[in-house]
Protein backbone atom coordinates (compact mmCIF):
# COMPACT_ATOMS: atom_id res chain seq x y z
CA UNK A 1 0.00 0.00 0.00
CA UNK A 2 1.46 3.45 -1.27
CA UNK A 3 0.75 6.20 1.21
CA UNK A 4 2.16 9.86 2.21
CA UNK A 5 4.50 10.40 4.63
CA UNK A 6 4.94 14.24 4.43
CA UNK A 7 3.69 16.54 1.56
CA UNK A 8 4.11 20.18 1.15
CA UNK A 9 2.87 23.29 -1.26
CA UNK A 10 5.33 24.26 -4.01
CA UNK A 11 4.48 27.15 -6.43
CA UNK A 12 2.47 26.75 -9.27
CA UNK A 13 0.37 24.22 -8.35
CA UNK A 14 2.16 21.56 -7.33
CA UNK A 15 3.08 19.63 -4.69
CA UNK A 16 6.15 17.92 -2.61
CA UNK A 17 5.03 14.18 -1.44
CA UNK A 18 7.69 11.99 0.17
CA UNK A 19 5.99 8.32 0.01
CA UNK A 20 6.56 4.90 1.35
CA UNK A 21 5.25 1.59 0.22
CA UNK A 22 3.82 -0.37 3.37
CA UNK A 23 4.05 -4.36 2.30
CA UNK A 24 2.49 -6.21 4.84
CA UNK A 25 1.37 -9.70 4.96
CA UNK A 26 -1.66 -11.55 3.58
CA UNK A 27 -3.03 -12.31 6.39
CA UNK A 28 -3.20 -10.74 10.15
CA UNK A 29 0.08 -12.81 11.76
CA UNK A 30 -0.46 -10.33 15.04
CA UNK A 31 3.35 -9.40 14.81
CA UNK A 32 4.10 -5.45 14.80
CA UNK A 33 7.29 -6.18 13.80
CA UNK A 34 8.61 -3.94 10.91
CA UNK A 35 12.14 -3.46 8.96
CA UNK A 36 12.25 -0.03 7.10
CA UNK A 37 14.25 0.55 3.89
CA UNK A 38 15.42 4.29 3.24
CA UNK A 39 16.90 5.75 0.73
CA UNK A 40 17.34 8.82 -1.57
CA UNK A 41 18.10 11.45 1.05
CA UNK A 42 20.72 12.81 -1.55
CA UNK A 43 19.25 13.11 -5.37
CA UNK A 44 22.30 12.23 -6.98
CA UNK A 45 22.25 8.55 -4.71
CA UNK A 46 20.40 6.17 -7.31
CA UNK A 47 21.67 2.59 -5.88
CA UNK A 48 19.32 2.34 -3.05
CA UNK A 49 16.32 2.91 -5.94
CA UNK A 50 17.01 -0.55 -7.35
CA UNK A 51 17.66 -2.33 -3.95
CA UNK A 52 13.25 -0.90 -3.60
CA UNK A 53 12.64 -2.53 -6.12
CA UNK A 54 14.33 -5.70 -5.95
CA UNK A 55 13.05 -6.00 -2.43
CA UNK A 56 9.53 -5.58 -3.20
CA UNK A 57 9.99 -7.77 -6.68
CA UNK A 58 11.27 -10.55 -3.95
CA UNK A 59 8.55 -10.52 -1.80
CA UNK A 60 6.05 -10.00 -4.12
CA UNK A 61 7.27 -13.38 -5.52
CA UNK A 62 6.89 -15.19 -2.30
CA UNK A 63 4.13 -13.10 -0.10
CA UNK A 64 3.46 -16.15 1.72
CA UNK A 65 6.50 -16.29 3.82
CA UNK A 66 6.11 -12.56 4.91
CA UNK A 67 5.20 -12.48 8.70
CA UNK A 68 5.75 -8.72 10.05
CA UNK A 69 5.75 -5.20 8.06
CA UNK A 70 8.42 -4.11 5.26
CA UNK A 71 8.53 -0.05 5.14
CA UNK A 72 10.32 1.17 1.82
CA UNK A 73 10.88 5.26 1.11
CA UNK A 74 12.73 5.43 -2.00
CA UNK A 75 13.00 8.81 -2.58
CA UNK A 76 13.22 11.00 0.66
CA UNK A 77 14.50 13.79 -1.15
CA UNK A 78 12.02 13.50 -4.52
CA UNK A 79 13.05 17.27 -5.78
CA UNK A 80 17.18 16.05 -5.44
CA UNK A 81 16.13 12.60 -7.36
CA UNK A 82 14.38 14.79 -10.34
CA UNK A 83 17.03 17.57 -10.65
CA UNK A 84 19.63 15.00 -9.76
CA UNK A 85 21.05 17.39 -6.93
CA UNK A 86 22.60 16.23 -4.25
CA UNK A 87 21.13 18.49 -1.35
CA UNK A 88 17.33 19.95 -1.34
CA UNK A 89 17.30 22.23 -5.05
CA UNK A 90 16.51 25.86 -4.12
CA UNK A 91 17.10 25.79 -0.51
CA UNK A 92 21.12 24.41 -1.21
CA UNK A 93 20.80 21.91 1.80
CA UNK A 94 21.60 18.78 2.54
CA UNK A 95 18.33 16.81 3.81
CA UNK A 96 20.89 14.70 5.56
CA UNK A 97 22.29 17.61 8.06
CA UNK A 98 18.38 18.33 9.48
CA UNK A 99 16.83 15.73 11.95
CA UNK A 100 15.49 15.39 14.15
CA UNK A 101 13.69 18.44 12.11
CA UNK A 102 11.22 20.00 13.63
CA UNK A 103 7.26 20.12 13.30
CA UNK A 104 6.43 23.40 13.68
CA UNK A 105 9.57 24.89 11.40
CA UNK A 106 10.04 25.94 7.95
CA UNK A 107 9.34 23.18 4.76
CA UNK A 108 12.71 21.37 5.60
CA UNK A 109 12.92 21.01 9.20
CA UNK A 110 8.96 20.08 8.97
CA UNK A 111 10.10 17.24 6.26
CA UNK A 112 12.79 15.94 8.81
CA UNK A 113 10.51 15.49 11.56
CA UNK A 114 7.92 13.42 9.55
CA UNK A 115 10.15 11.05 8.31
CA UNK A 116 11.27 10.97 12.16
CA UNK A 117 7.92 10.53 13.00
CA UNK A 118 7.34 7.79 10.43
CA UNK A 119 10.30 5.72 11.01
CA UNK A 120 10.29 5.34 14.88
CA UNK A 121 9.35 1.92 16.35
CA UNK A 122 11.00 0.05 13.57
CA UNK A 123 12.87 -3.32 14.57
CA UNK A 124 15.52 -1.91 12.23
CA UNK A 125 16.13 1.17 9.66
CA UNK A 126 18.66 0.66 6.71
CA UNK A 127 19.85 3.62 5.54
CA UNK A 128 21.00 3.19 2.13
CA UNK A 129 23.37 5.70 0.35
CA UNK A 130 25.65 5.51 -2.52
CA UNK A 131 29.15 7.34 -2.91
CA UNK A 132 29.42 10.32 -5.03
CA UNK A 133 30.48 10.10 -8.75
CA UNK A 134 34.09 10.24 -8.27
CA UNK A 135 33.97 7.01 -5.76
CA UNK A 136 33.09 3.64 -6.10
CA UNK A 137 32.49 1.78 -2.45
CA UNK A 138 32.62 -1.84 -1.90
CA UNK A 139 28.94 -2.60 0.00
CA UNK A 140 29.58 -1.56 3.73
CA UNK A 141 28.14 -0.39 6.93
CA UNK A 142 29.21 2.32 9.05
CA UNK A 143 28.48 2.53 12.06
CA UNK A 144 29.61 5.22 14.96
CA UNK A 145 31.49 4.38 18.13
CA UNK A 146 28.21 5.73 20.20
CA UNK A 147 26.20 2.96 19.24
CA UNK A 148 28.40 0.12 18.64
CA UNK A 149 27.24 -2.25 20.88
CA UNK A 150 23.26 -2.08 19.25
CA UNK A 151 24.27 -2.09 15.72
CA UNK A 152 27.53 -4.10 15.16
CA UNK A 153 25.52 -7.84 16.08
CA UNK A 154 22.83 -6.23 13.28
CA UNK A 155 25.06 -4.90 10.48
CA UNK A 156 26.76 -8.47 10.76
CA UNK A 157 23.49 -9.99 9.00
CA UNK A 158 23.46 -7.56 6.16
CA UNK A 159 26.06 -9.49 3.79
CA UNK A 160 28.23 -6.59 3.46
CA UNK A 161 32.11 -7.06 3.61
CA UNK A 162 32.92 -4.46 5.72
CA UNK A 163 31.92 -2.55 8.70
CA UNK A 164 33.53 0.83 9.49
CA UNK A 165 33.17 2.20 13.17
CA UNK A 166 33.96 5.42 13.45
CA UNK A 167 35.02 7.40 16.29
CA UNK A 168 32.81 9.22 18.33
CA UNK A 169 34.21 13.03 17.30
CA UNK A 170 33.39 12.00 13.81
CA UNK A 171 29.84 11.87 14.57
CA UNK A 172 27.26 13.94 12.76
CA UNK A 173 24.43 14.17 14.88
CA UNK A 174 21.90 16.11 12.69
CA UNK A 175 22.08 12.76 10.31
CA UNK A 176 18.85 10.22 9.69
CA UNK A 177 20.82 7.40 11.47
CA UNK A 178 22.32 9.15 14.35
CA UNK A 179 18.64 11.05 15.32
CA UNK A 180 17.13 7.64 14.96
CA UNK A 181 19.76 5.90 17.03
CA UNK A 182 19.73 8.41 19.73
CA UNK A 183 15.84 7.77 20.30
CA UNK A 184 16.57 3.57 20.54
CA UNK A 185 15.35 3.15 16.45
CA UNK A 186 18.42 1.03 15.50
CA UNK A 187 19.54 2.84 12.29
CA UNK A 188 22.26 0.95 9.91
CA UNK A 189 23.47 3.19 7.52
CA UNK A 190 24.81 1.43 4.28
CA UNK A 191 27.26 3.00 1.67
CA UNK A 192 27.90 0.92 -1.72
CA UNK A 193 28.44 1.81 -5.38
CA UNK A 194 28.93 5.24 -7.21
CA UNK A 195 26.95 8.12 -7.43
CA UNK A 196 24.03 8.51 -10.49
CA UNK A 197 25.21 5.14 -11.25
CA UNK A 198 23.39 1.89 -10.28
CA UNK A 199 25.57 -1.37 -9.32
CA UNK A 200 23.38 -4.24 -10.02
CA UNK A 201 25.32 -7.13 -8.40
CA UNK A 202 25.66 -4.67 -5.15
CA UNK A 203 22.30 -4.14 -4.98
CA UNK A 204 21.49 -7.92 -5.54
CA UNK A 205 24.17 -8.70 -2.32
CA UNK A 206 22.04 -5.88 -0.06
CA UNK A 207 18.53 -7.17 -1.23
CA UNK A 208 20.28 -10.91 0.60
CA UNK A 209 21.17 -8.85 3.41
CA UNK A 210 17.75 -7.34 3.99
CA UNK A 211 16.04 -10.45 3.52
CA UNK A 212 18.42 -12.41 6.15
CA UNK A 213 17.77 -9.87 8.58
CA UNK A 214 14.19 -10.08 8.13
CA UNK A 215 14.50 -13.81 8.70
CA UNK A 216 16.33 -13.26 11.91
CA UNK A 217 14.26 -10.51 13.34
CA UNK A 218 10.70 -12.98 12.45
CA UNK A 219 9.94 -11.22 9.74
CA UNK A 220 10.40 -13.56 6.91
CA UNK A 221 9.90 -17.36 6.93
CA UNK A 222 11.20 -17.96 3.42
CA UNK A 223 14.60 -19.20 2.43
CA UNK A 224 17.43 -16.35 2.34
CA UNK A 225 21.16 -16.73 0.75
CA UNK A 226 24.29 -17.35 2.71
CA UNK A 227 25.75 -14.10 3.83
CA UNK A 228 29.07 -12.85 4.31
CA UNK A 229 30.96 -12.56 7.41
CA UNK A 230 32.42 -8.53 7.00
CA UNK A 231 35.45 -7.62 8.27
CA UNK A 232 35.18 -5.14 10.78
CA UNK A 233 37.56 -2.18 11.38
CA UNK A 234 37.71 0.35 14.86
CA UNK A 235 41.16 1.28 14.61
CA UNK A 236 41.33 4.69 12.41
CA UNK A 237 45.12 3.43 11.62
CA UNK A 238 43.66 0.69 9.66
CA UNK A 239 42.78 2.93 6.84
CA UNK A 240 45.07 4.69 4.60
CA UNK A 241 43.74 7.26 2.22
CA UNK A 242 45.43 7.52 -1.39
CA UNK A 243 45.77 10.74 -2.53
CA UNK A 244 47.20 11.64 -6.10
CA UNK A 245 50.75 12.88 -6.17
CA UNK A 246 49.93 15.06 -9.24
CA UNK A 247 47.04 15.59 -11.53
CA UNK A 248 46.37 13.49 -14.62
CA UNK A 249 44.18 10.72 -15.63
CA UNK A 250 44.23 8.11 -13.14
CA UNK A 251 43.81 4.17 -14.89
CA UNK A 252 43.50 1.63 -12.49
CA UNK A 253 45.77 -1.46 -12.62
CA UNK A 254 43.12 -4.07 -9.93
CA UNK A 255 40.11 -4.52 -10.06
CA UNK A 256 37.79 -2.89 -7.02
CA UNK A 257 37.62 -4.73 -3.70
CA UNK A 258 40.99 -6.64 -4.30
CA UNK A 259 43.06 -8.08 -1.74
CA UNK A 260 46.16 -6.55 -2.58
CA UNK A 261 50.46 -7.23 -0.80
CA UNK A 262 52.26 -3.86 0.62
CA UNK A 263 54.11 -2.45 -2.61
CA UNK A 264 51.56 -3.71 -5.17
CA UNK A 265 50.51 -1.39 -8.30
CA UNK A 266 46.95 0.47 -7.63
CA UNK A 267 46.87 2.19 -10.51
CA UNK A 268 48.79 4.95 -12.58
CA UNK A 269 48.43 8.58 -13.17
CA UNK A 270 49.06 9.46 -17.18
CA UNK A 271 49.44 12.22 -18.90
CA UNK A 272 47.04 11.63 -22.23
CA UNK A 273 48.49 14.54 -23.96
CA UNK A 274 52.61 13.26 -23.52
CA UNK A 275 51.83 9.84 -23.41
CA UNK A 276 54.35 9.42 -20.39
CA UNK A 277 53.00 8.27 -16.78
CA UNK A 278 53.32 10.90 -13.92
CA UNK A 279 52.77 8.55 -10.87
CA UNK A 280 52.21 5.43 -9.96
CA UNK A 281 49.99 4.34 -7.37
CA UNK A 282 50.82 1.36 -5.00
CA UNK A 283 49.43 -0.13 -1.83
CA UNK A 284 51.38 0.85 1.53
CA UNK A 285 50.22 -2.09 3.46
CA UNK A 286 48.91 -5.87 3.05
CA UNK A 287 45.02 -4.64 2.81
CA UNK A 288 41.74 -4.98 0.72
CA UNK A 289 41.13 -2.01 -2.03
CA UNK A 290 38.04 -0.72 -0.48
CA UNK A 291 37.21 2.39 -2.68
CA UNK A 292 38.52 3.31 -5.54
CA UNK A 293 38.30 6.05 -8.28
CA UNK A 294 35.70 5.94 -11.00
CA UNK A 295 35.93 9.36 -12.38
CA UNK A 296 39.34 9.53 -13.64
CA UNK A 297 40.49 13.11 -14.33
CA UNK A 298 42.66 13.98 -10.83
CA UNK A 299 44.62 16.61 -9.32
CA UNK A 300 47.44 16.77 -6.92
CA UNK A 301 45.55 15.72 -3.56
CA UNK A 302 42.49 13.95 -5.11
CA UNK A 303 41.42 11.18 -3.23
CA UNK A 304 41.55 7.82 -5.75
CA UNK A 305 41.35 5.34 -3.26
CA UNK A 306 41.04 3.47 0.71
CA UNK A 307 42.54 0.69 1.50
CA UNK A 308 41.93 -1.53 4.53
CA UNK A 309 44.90 -3.08 6.45
CA UNK A 310 44.61 -6.90 6.60
CA UNK A 311 43.26 -7.62 10.09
Amino acid sequence: MITTVASMALPVDEELKIQKNRIEPENDTGSKKRISVVTGIHGDELEGQYVCFELIRRIKEQKENLKGIVDIYPAMNPLGIDSITRGIPAFEMDMNRLFPGDIEGNMTEYLAARIMEDLTGSEVVLDIHASNIYLTEIPQIRVNAVHEEQLIPLAKEANVDFVWVHGASTVLESTLAYSLNSIGTPTLVVEMGVGMRITKSYGDQMVDGIFNLMKKLGIWEGKTAAVRQPIISRNPKDVAYLNAATSGLFVPAVRHGAQLKEGELIGRIINPLSGGVRDEVRAPMDGMLFTIREYPIVDEGSLVGRLLRTL
